[in-house]
C-alpha cells in the first residue's frame, strides 16, 4: 500500500511475512502510517489482526520483510506507542484505584518500582481531566462501567505522552451509549494523536475512521471508512456469522461501498 501522504511515516511496514510454526498468518504486508492517521483494521477471527498489532508493538518478530516505528526497530521506540489491548483480565473484586491504574503507566523496563512522584501523579490528573474523568481519581476501578474502565486504560497508555495509539476491540462489552461516547472520546484524540483500531464495530467504520485495512492474512488499504455488508461478505466468506462477528451497518445510514477486493490474498490495493 503507497500513501499519498507526504508526511514520514510513524510506522512503515515493508513486505511482512508471518508464520506461529508452519501456519502463515501474515503474508506480503504493507503499510505506511502518518501523524493523524486513524485507521480501522477489520478482518475474520485469526486474520492476523492481532498478530499485527503485536509485530509493530516488537513482542513479535517478522520471518521476513521489516517493520520500523519512527524510522528505528519498534522496540527502541515503544514508548511512543501507547496500547490498550483487548482482554485487561481485570479482577473486579480487586480493591485498586482509578489514580493506581494511571500511575502504572508511568513504569518502564528500566523502572519497574511503582512510580508514585508528585510530577507523574499531575499528569496522571490533567490526563484524566482531558478524558473527563478526573472526578474518578480516587474511586474504585469496581465502581466503573465498562465504558469508564476503558477510559481509564486509555489514561494509563497516555502516560508516556506516545505519538500513536493501538487499541485491541476497545468497545467490547460496552453499551451502546457507552460506545458513542467513546467514539467521540477517540474523535477528539485523534486531533494530537495517530489511532490504529481493531473494531468488528461497523458503526466505528461508518463514521469515525479516516481509513481502513482489510486483513485476512493479505491487508488491503482503502482510503474510504464507509463499509457495506456487500463488500463484507465478497471479502470474507463466512463473515456476519458465528465465524467472524462482524457487526452490520445500522439501516438508513449513509454510506459508500469500498472498491472490492479482485480475490482475497491475491495482491494488495
Amino acid at each position: 500500500m503507497k500513501s499519498i501522504n507526504k508526511q514520514s511515516p510513524l510506522i512503515q511496514v515493508n513486505n511482512v511475512f508471518f508464520a506461529y510454526h508452519r501456519r502463515t498468518v501474515l503474508e506480503n504486508i504493507n503499510l505506511s502510517v502518518h501523524p493523524k492517521d486513524y485507521i480501522a483494521i477489520i478482518g475474520p477471527n485469526g486474520g492476523g489482526k492481532t498478530t499485527l498489532f503485536k509485530l509493530i508493538l516488537g513482542l513479535l518478530k517478522p520471518k521476513s520483510g521489516s517493520i520500523q516505528v519512527l524510522g528505528q526497530d519498534p522496540q527502541k521506540k515503544s514508548k511512543h506507542i501507547g496500547y490498550v489491548p483487548q482482554d485487561h483480565h481485570f479482577n473486579r473484586h480487586f480493591p485498586i484505584s482509578v489514580m493506581d491504574i494511571v500511575l502504572m503507566g508511568s513504569l518502564s523496563p528500566k523502572k519497574r518500582l511503582f512510580c508514585s512522584q508528585k510530577k507523574n501523579r499531575q499528569k496522571a490528573l490533567e490526563i484524566l481531566d482531558q478524558l473527563n474523568m478526573a472526578n474518578f481519581a480516587q474511586k474504585s476501578m469496581r465502581e466503573l462501567s465498562g465504558g469508564q474502565r476503558q477510559r481509564i486504560f486509555i489514561a494509563r497508555a497516555l502516560m508516556t505522552s506516545p505519538k500513536m495509539l493501538l487499541l485491541d476491540e476497545p468497545t467490547t462489552g460496552i453499551d451502546p451509549k457507552g460506545q458513542t461516547e467513546f467514539y467521540a472520546l477517540l474523535e477528539e484524540l485523534n486531533k494530537n494523536i495517530t489511532i490504529l483500531m481493531v473494531s468488528h464495530d461497523m458503526m466505528i467504520l461508518s463514521s469515525h475512521v479516516k481509513s481502513v485495512a482489510c486483513i485476512n492474512r493479505r491487508l488491503f488499504y482503502h482510503d474510504q471508512s464507509e463499509i457495506s455488508e456487500t463488500m463484507i461478505k465478497s471479502m470474507y466468506p463466512g463473515a456476519l456469522t458465528a465465524e467472524c462477528p462482524i457487526e452490520l451497518i445500522s439501516h438508513g445510514l449513509p454510506h459508500r461501498v469500498l472498491k472490492h477486493h479482485h480475490k482475497i490474498g491475491l495482491k494488495n490495493d
